[in-house]
């Protein structure tokens, strides 16, 4: 009987060391701020988001017509209603704004194009059929493949219509965030009054940043915050009767104070290096916040082989919870698996909350175990969210929506470059399959019972160091033939199936039993011709005896 034909597996890419943070984001509250000092950050706020809306407008306007000239010309307009340092970061930020719109609306093309190829793709087939190697088959009936080739329709003249509009140059930017603008027409749902969300929409177009400026006085001219928290602002040229400093300048009677890296913004302060200021109002509390943040460059990178000599822990990430376990240089498991649990439910506030909780554990626990990296899966689930690909599978899809990737991978990127870690990242090609195959039994005992996710984060750390998931085999003892002969080397990075199932040997497991001629065959060498047998030798795959 033919064996079933098996399916070849992916290329699996080499692990790599994630890059550091290029930037740092502190925040600090404005406190003791009188009723004037609010009033002319409010009057600031507003008159330089009219301006930042106008510019984005006249931006948008011009698409791909943009050049140097117009962007002169816009600037040139800014300055003579504000300055010119104020001018430079209502274009910068005009510039970030639309970029950013153009990336997404590649991405969304992207989506569109997948999600057509998909349902052209599976209304193709026959009705009922099967799917196989990873692609999903027919529709169940024919109202279900009725309703897909309305939706086919849809999604094509949606993917007309964006292919155009990208083609032409044009972007569609909300300033102020769409979730505030679909607010205003759902007050109810949103527990809010029509007072309370033109209040948060009004701060939300404020425009109150300046970029920074190495060589000048403490890094920024336009918002200026001394080493002892002293802060003042440029006034815009319609504002200046409002100042209460020479040179058109209003000092705030508040002070901030950075609790979270202070140390570093005062030196970058005295040695008058650039730093961006950011000038925030949270409605609902009535705070004032100030955000500095700066670049970092030449950031020191280990090789990967030397985070790999002192032992590593792998990390697998679920929709709840990180699953963890810390290996050795060699590939074993030491000590027992830890778990980190957060809940992403509630607002983006709680979930990012809960998930700098476990990364902070995590942290805390690697330190202590002495490892010198932490090793994560390189996740990217953008084609595996679509709705086409998976259709009635709805629980499945939330599950893979509710795992934060990205959010996951830049706090544990950032958090582990203060912590004096490094972060490996791996392919993440059939970790919780051949993790769960080859550790979750051995792994699991009377008293722990090991889970399929630690077996996945075994599996990950493994490949980390470069060594394949598959446990040794021991070798056979003295009795047999080959007097220990045969040892459990591993296979050389590179080789095919070096991961995979070992290829089960044909015959008998006893020898009690004699061995089919299959096993004779494999394991003997043919009689000669006065019928004395030579001496018999292993033969054994040389995938398994690559050293």
């Amino acid at each position: 009987m033919a064996e079933p034909k098996k399916k070849p597996l992916r290329s699996i890419a080499r692990p790599f060391v994630a890059d550091g943070p290029t930037g740092v984001s502190i925040r600090t509250r404005l406190k003791d701020l009188t009723p004037e000092d609010k009033e002319v950050l409010r009057l600031v706020g507003e008159h330089l988001g009219r301006l930042a809306g106008r510019d984005l407008a006249r931006r948008c306007r011009d698409g791909l017509e943009h050049s140097t000239g117009t962007w002169a010309d816009r600037k040139r307009d800014l300055t003579a209603e504000s300055s010119s340092r104020w001018a430079g970061s209502v274009t910068a930020n005009t510039h970030d704004q639309w970029a950013l719109s153009r990336r997404a609306q590649h991405a969304h093309l992207q989506s569109l194009d997948a999600g057509i190829r998909m349902l052209r793709h599976r209304l193709s087939l026959p009705l009922g059929e099967k799917g196989s190697r990873g692609k999903p088959g027919g529709y169940r009936s024919k109202h279900q493949w009725f309703q897909k080739s309305r939706r086919l329709a849809i999604l094509e003249h949606r993917f007309e219509e964006v292919r155009t509009e990208r083609q032409a140059g044009k972007v569609s930017v909300v300033r102020g965030g769409r979730r505030l603008l679909h607010q205003r027409h759902h007050l109810t749902d949103a527990d809010r009054t029509e007072d309370q969300w033109r209040r948060e929409w009004e701060a939300a177009r404020c425009f109150l940043t300046a970029d920074g400026e190495s060589g000048k006085r403490h890094g920024n001219e336009t918002i200026r915050v001394t080493p002892n928290g002293e802060v003042g602002i440029k006034l815009p040229k319609r504002l200046e009767h409002l100042a209460n400093a020479p040179r058109g300048r209003y000092v705030l009677t508040g002070t901030a104070t950075f609790r979270h890296r202070g140390q570093e913004w005062a030196d970058r302060v005295e040695a008058n290096r650039a730093v961006a200021y950011r000038i925030r109002h949270d409605v609902s509390r009535d705070r004032w916040y100030l955000d500095a943040s700066w670049t970092r460059k030449d950031l020191p990178v280990t090789p990967l082989n030397t985070l790999r000599t002192g032992g590593l822990v792998g990390v697998d990430m679920n929709t709840d919870h990180l699953a963890a376990y810390r290996l050795d240089k060699h590939g074993n498991p030491v000590g027992e698996p830890r778990q980190f649990f957060y809940d992403l439910s509630g607002n983006a506030d709680h979930r990012d909350a809960q998930v700098r909780h476990a990364l902070t554990r995590l942290m805390h626990w690697a330190r202590q175990t002495g490892v010198r990296a932490v090793a994560i899966e390189d996740l990217d689930f953008s084609e595996g969210k679509s709705r086409e690909k998976h259709g009635r599978k709805k629980r499945f899809r939330q599950l893979v929506c509710g795992i934060p990737t990205g959010k996951l991978r830049a706090r544990l990127v950032s958090m582990c470059a203060e912590a004096g870690l490094g972060v490996i990242a791996v392919d993440p090609a059939y970790t919780s399959r051949w993790g769960a195959q080859h550790w979750q039994k051995p792994l699991t005992t009377s008293k722990r019972k090991t889970t399929r996710h630690q077996a996945a984060a075994m599996a990950i750390g493994r490949r980390a160091l470069g060594h394949p998931i598959r446990r040794r085999t021991a070798p056979p003892p003295h009795d047999r033939s080959d007097r220990a002969g045969h040892r459990t080397v591993q296979a050389r990075w590179g080789i095919p199936g070096r991961e995979e199932t070992r290829p089960r040997v044909p015959g008998p497991r006893t020898r009690s039993a004699p061995p089919d001629t299959e096993r004779k065959r494999a394991t003997r060498t043919p009689s000669t011709v006065r019928g004395v047998r030579s001496e018999r030798e292993w033969v054994q795959d040389s995938l398994l005896l690559t050293d």
